[in-house]
């Protein structure tokens, strides 16, 4: 069996040892465009669990690895002259160069052929060709594997400095221009990385867009002096770059194969990269080995096992990435919540994992956010939260379907403000509804378009077959046979908002402690909000916000308590509100005395294609928060206290609603019993 390798980077070198040690009958030729100490960068960065794979992999190449490493055990997070550290955080770190020789010799011990200085144009002749050659791939490039190839993240650049850390060191710098940050790493006994970043508009704003190689590193090397302590930055090709995330479809055709950056890449605030060209490396060797050297079956099993394994670490990349971009939306936290906030901004660590790594972090953390001095206090889940002139007792929320003892807050399901705002006959109407035990917070909204449907129980949407007549910011029917309702006139506007006032004034006399407006999953509000449902041409098309606007300044105008608002703050389908767009409303609503955003998305229209998966809503939630500058509900498939206390105390969110297992399952009988009036309404 024949194999070429094109790229003779760490993944294409350690497949050719795993493929020579499997069977030393396989030809392998690694073909490098580069010669053999060429290499751009300085140090690679990693973790113990791909250490444990590449001890198993190949014990002699781990064990050359591993005499020459970096190693430490902390974070250092420099904010705002404050300098925070978290321990328990076990890393190693190597020279690439070094890294590159000791792979290279290894690959030529075990009988690998190395070709340096070979420029590859067209794809080699052999029983399998593997593309290692990085994220511009030649190899790539020659078939379709559907890939898809986008910046992420901020600018950066990428130096070397004689400085030798004893940490990894996170800096942040506010300037004139805005906020820059930099990752640094020592890598041995003698340098260190010293990564700069910043988002695009702070990097123009600041010059670089003009600057030369040298001019860029003068520039940094002033605004961090205090970091490097007299010592240089040392420039290897450090010029500003996007940071381009790579995805395929596939990752073979034929039997042609690609696989570290060729592959896929994630972004490097996680260190990701070489990691995983190593781990494709180790599996498409042992898939070989598993398949009896069946080129076709062994890749589709390479690429069975590896892709989930891969998107997880380009989704928790995407969520790092992301987090560095909008880095100064969070420069109003406290510095221990931002050290937190960065720590876990992945979701790699969550409250309870950073406890078992570092006790001490989370005892202040919790301390602090409890505003107490206690060596123990409790979760964050469980510590007051103050909403105007009312304080809750937790951080809890109880929801109807998601029922939850000694919650700080009950939240209300949707009450209607009127009988034609119901969404199904069992919809309560404010007039007749009654508060549960406990702080109330009462959900009041009108159906619009998407009311005059059957019990939840038989289908979502499913129109009545005789309703009641609709409203909504335009005559779009919400789903395929529902009614098509009426454009919302001004008459019928103020009809509305009077209901709304007239339902928050109930509210205050039944003693509820907070109300909250729907604007949220294609209500009534929330169509004025989207363009996929308001296709107005009068004012109320060209603001969509000025009626949902007036109605919030109405039922503030007559409710002292604390306000809040169900917010879809995306539509999630093409053409509909963005996230941005969504933060600017919630922007405008806090200026206008909103206290609280509950935060949802989509459902908009009856055909979008929402994300859902644990915690889908958190990152919004976080966004809204730190750049509306509003406390923010969330829920999204929370399904663990730990997720909760990490949100909490990360500053992503103030309350949250968990979605817990029912404390018991209805029996045949019981469940027979509730789905009859149901039924009973579809008939009707």
């Amino acid at each position: 069996m024949k194999v070429e390798i094109v790229g003779g980077g760490p993944g294409g070198l350690y497949l050719a040892i795993l493929l020579r040690r499997a069977d030393p009958t396989i030809e392998v030729r690694v073909l490098e465009r580069n010669a053999p100490d060429a290499t751009f960068g300085f140090g690679v960065v990693f973790s113990e669990e791909t250490l444990g794979a590449l001890r198993d992999a190949d014990a002699e190449t781990h064990l050359a690895i591993t005499d020459t490493f970096a190693r430490w055990d902390r974070v250092d997070i420099r904010y705002r002259g404050r300098l925070l550290s978290s321990r328990g955080h076990s890393f190693s770190a190597i020279a690439r160069t070094r890294l590159l020789e000791i792979l290279q010799r290894r690959a030529a011990a075990v009988g690998a052929e190395l070709r340096f200085g070979v420029e590859v144009d067209a794809l080699p002749e052999a029983d399998l060709v593997v593309g290692a050659d990085g994220v511009n791939s030649f190899v790539r490039r020659q078939r379709d594997f559907g890939t898809r190839v986008a910046p992420e993240g901020s600018k950066y650049v990428w130096f070397g400095t004689d400085l030798v850390f004893d940490a990894f060191t996170f800096v942040f710098r506010e300037t004139e221009h805005g906020l820059f940050n930099v990752h640094a790493y020592p890598y041995d006994e003698r340098m260190s990385t010293f990564i700069v970043e910043c988002p695009e508009p702070v990097w123009r704003a600041a010059g670089l867009d003009e600057m030369d190689e040298g001019e860029s590193l003068a520039f940094c090397e002033q605004l961090f002096a205090r970091e490097l302590r007299g010592h240089e930055l040392l420039s290897n090709r450090s010029l500003w770059m996007d940071f381009l995330k790579v995805e395929n479809r596939t990752w073979h055709d034929g039997n042609v194969v690609v696989l570290g950056d060729a592959a896929h890449t994630a972004h490097f605030s996680i260190g990701s990269g070489t990691k995983l060209a190593l781990e494709d490396a180790i599996a498409l060797a042992n898939a070989l080995e598993r398949r009896g050297w069946d080129v076709e079956a062994a890749l589709v099993d390479y690429e069975l096992e590896r892709t989930p394994a891969v998107e997880r670490t380009q989704t928790a990349a995407s969520e790092s990435a992301g987090y560095f971009r909008r880095v100064g939306s969070y420069a109003h936290l406290e510095p221990l919540q931002f050290a937190f906030n960065l720590l876990t901004r992945s979701g790699r660590i969550t409250h309870a994992t950073l406890g078992v790594r570092d006790p001490h972090f989370t005892r202040v953390l919790d301390a602090w956010l409890a505003g107490g001095a206690r060596e123990l206090e409790p979760a964050p889940l469980f510590t007051p939260l103050r909403l105007g002139d009312l304080t809750l007792a937790n951080r809890l929320v109880a929801a109807p379907d998601a029922p939850v003892a000694a919650a700080g807050v009950v939240l209300t399901g949707f009450v209607a403000v009127s009988p034609e705002g119901r969404i199904t006959p069992e919809t309560p109407v404010v007039d007749e509804w009654q508060p549960p035990p406990g702080t109330v917070a009462l959900q009041l909204g009108h159906a619009g378009r998407r009311g005059a449907t059957a019990p939840h129980a038989l289908g979502v949407d499913v129109p009545l077959h005789e309703g009641w007549p609709l409203v909504s910011a335009s005559p779009l029917a919400y789903a395929p046979y529902a009614a098509v309702p009426r454009e919302l006139d001004e008459e019928g506007m103020e009809v509305v908002r009077d209901a709304f006032v007239a339902g928050a004034e109930r509210a205050a006399a039944l003693g509820v402690a907070v109300v909250e407006l729907d604007l949220a999953h294609g209500y009534l509000l929330a169509s004025f909000l989207s363009p996929l449902a308001n296709r107005r041409t009068d004012e109320y098309g060209a603001d969509r916000l000025r009626f949902p606007l007036a109605v919030f300044d109405a039922v503030r105008a007559a409710w002292d308590g604390v306000l809040a608002v169900r917010l879809s703050v995306a539509d999630g389908a093409r053409g509909g509100l963005t996230v941005d767009d969504g933060i600017a409303v919630a922007r405008t609503l806090a200026a206008r005395g909103c206290d609280l955003v509950h935060v949802e998305a989509g459902q908009t229209v009856a055909d979008d294609r929402p994300e859902y998966r644990r915690g889908f809503l958190t990152a919004l939630s976080d966004r809204v928060r730190n750049e509306a500058r509003v406390l923010t509900l969330v829920r999204g498939h929370l399904t663990t206290p730990d997720e909760a206390n990490t949100i909490v105390a990360a500053g992503r969110a103030d309350l949250c609603i968990l979605d817990l297992p029912p404390a018991r399952i209805e029996t045949p009988g019981e469940a027979a019993r509730v789905g009859a009036p149901a039924r009973e309404a579809v008939r009707r």
